[in-house]
């Protein structure tokens, strides 16, 4: 019997035309087909499509993981959220279609492990390549994965048929991951294969993120230090808010900030950004074709809101009033806007899963607290970041705005501040929950924010229902999340 998979035929047409991939899916047959590098690279591309699903990180993921935040509120089915008591059963459901793109998405990557070395027509350096983009691929599911679910089952090339499957340890995911990276870094190319895959400098971005969440501040260090003195990437100036658009807007192809993105186009059915329309309030001006403004934050009631000073350029960018009943000092976020959208599934902005500035703040983070209190190397990392935030040249000091490391000279006084800056710079970008939970501040920063006690059981997400029903492997009592 045949095994058939999805993939998604991908041409880039750039300038005019379109800013991103152009999708056409059609079905194959899995055993005859990677033959050619244009082949796997079908089946490569395949990898992106279930992300980018509005189930996934292209929609509805990234709101979850906003209404969780402490300078956020969900609003109408995911209101529930703010209570930080675990989900409802609506929101159960859709943590289960997350899981499920998931897997999805690792099916895909397993499918080139597996087959491309198989290819008839293929060199060994192409191949070295493209395995090398699916475990980067893999390594990233999973890597969200085990931050919402804790252990998951490890579907690999080699039982990527098996429907039993027990639940592996977080301990064991995380090993996984780093092994696949290590993989990666190494067969990856300088230059990535086409705008919007990995190149070695994004599986190196993601391992020090991995290697920060694990608590190995040594190894994140010096792997974010790997990006940073390659000098393959940069921040983008900025002078006035509206710069910012330079690194968001819905019509820029790539930037030298751009390290690994999730790419989307207006051009074609069901292709855009879905989260921006989650973002906006019909009429508002940012999204013509209207939206939802699911999330929502007050711009005095909030404490790291009400602080963040108004003439910093990424206050002013990313936020906007908006009354719609919940009180005057209500805002809205508008990073991602297209003023020329058309309809509600079709934004041409891209998901920056990481840029140049979350190197920066990695490093900074890392650099305290391996060396147990700042350096100035970490200092003039967060300041490149400070320095933009107010118009001014990154590379150049800058006392007006610089912060000064005799002000921050302890470890934990330098970490706070780097938090905070963190915050500001990626705002709406699904990061601050996933922080303060690698932190292990969720409770204290949520309740002083919103006066609200995060339960044990709202950490995690539950294993969903289809997974305990089809998996026997995992028994659906003793290895379910706690409260679920």
């Amino acid at each position: 019997m045949k095994r058939f998979v999805q993939l998604i035929a991908l041409s880039l047409c750039l300038g005019s035309c379109s800013k991103t991939l152009q999708e056409d899916p059609y079905s194959i047959a899995e055993e005859t087909f990677y033959n050619t590098p244009a082949e796997v690279a079908a089946g490569a591309n395949a990898m992106y499509n279930p992300l980018k699903g509005v189930s996934s990180l292209g929609g509805l993921y990234t709101i979850q993981l906003e209404c969780y935040a402490d300078y956020m509120y969900g609003r109408g089915s995911h209101a529930p959220l703010n209570d930080y008591a675990g989900l409802d059963n609506t929101n159960v459901t859709r943590v289960g279609d997350m899981w499920k793109a998931f897997y999805q998405s690792i099916r895909n990557a397993n499918i080139i492990i597996k087959r491309a070395p198989e290819g008839t027509k293929i060199s060994p350096a192409d191949v070295a390549k493209f395995v090398g983009e699916a475990k980067f691929m893999r390594a990233l599911n999973y890597f969200h994965m085990v931050r919402n679910w804790g252990g998951v089952p490890l579907r690999t090339e080699k039982n990527m048929l098996d429907v039993d499957l027990k639940r592996n340890t977080i301990e064991e995911v995380y090993a996984f991951i780093v092994a696949d990276l290590l993989d990666a870094e190494t067969n990856l190319p300088d230059v990535a294969r086409l705008v919007g895959a990995p190149s070695k400098w994004s599986a190196k971005t993601l391992l020090a993120d991995v290697y920060l969440n694990l608590g190995k501040w040594v190894e994140a260090r010096d792997k974010a230090n790997e990006v940073i003195l390659s000098g393959k990437h940069s921040l983008v100036n900025v002078t006035v808010a509206d710069d910012f658009e330079r690194i968001f807007g819905a019509d820029v192809v790539t930037t030298p900030e751009e390290i690994f993105y999730l790419k989307f186009s207006r051009l074609g059915n069901n292709m855009g950004f879905h989260y921006v329309m989650y973002a906006h309030y019909p009429g508002s001006g940012y999204f013509p074709p209207g939206g939802f403004y699911t999330n929502y934050s007050d711009s005095d009631v909030i404490p790291v809101m009400k602080n963040w000073d108004r003439a910093d350029l990424r206050y002013v960018y990313n936020w906007y009033p908006k009354t719609f009943g919940l009180g005057n000092t209500t805002i809205l976020n508008r990073k991602f806007r297209d003023l020329k959208a058309t309809g509600q599934s079709n934004a041409g902005n891209d998901y920056p899963l990481y840029r140049y500035a979350d190197l920066l703040l990695i490093y900074a983070e890392a650099a305290n607290r391996a060396a147990n209190g700042p350096t100035a190397d970490a200092m003039e990392k967060l300041n490149m970041i400070r320095r933009r935030a107010y118009g001014a040249n990154p590379s150049v000091a800058n006392a007006a705005v610089d912060f000064k490391l005799s002000d921050y000279n302890s470890m934990s006084s330098f970490l706070d501040l780097v938090v905070r800056e963190r915050l500001y710079e990626t705002c709406y970008e699904g990061k601050r929950w996933l922080d303060l939970k690698r932190l292990g501040i969720v409770k204290q920063v949520v309740f002083a924010a919103k006066g609200k006690t995060v339960a044990d059981k709202h950490l995690l997400w539950p294993i969903p229902v289809n997974e305990l029903n089809y998996n026997h492997a995992i028994d659906p009592i003793k290895d379910q999340n706690p409260g679920y």
